[in-house]
């Protein structure tokens, strides 16, 4: 189990950091919040959900979550993310 962070309860989601404003963005599949990550700021490898490969770190890219879905965020490659409903 890793440790918990002093003020924060371990039921809640992580805090985002302020590299990108986010953005409200309506889509055919709901409005999504969308915060870019430049590749300075961009320290930890994740795997985009759009192409299932690595985002490194470096590699510049976004965070989206469903609005009010905070605790589903994923990250994703910016073409990725653009093209998610035409590979349905």
């Amino acid at each position: 189990m890793s440790p918990r962070r002093a003020g924060r309860r371990e039921d809640e989601p992580r805090p985002l950091r302020t590299e990108g404003l986010p953005v409200t963005e309506a889509w055919p599949d709901g409005d999504w919040v969308v915060r870019t990550v430049s590749g300075q700021a961009a320290t930890k490898t994740y795997r985009c959900p759009g192409c299932d490969h690595e985002i490194v770190p470096g590699a510049a890219h976004l965070v989206v979550w469903r609005t009010g879905e905070e605790d589903q965020r994923r990250h994703w490659h910016r073409p990725c993310w653009q093209a998610r409903l035409r590979r349905r």
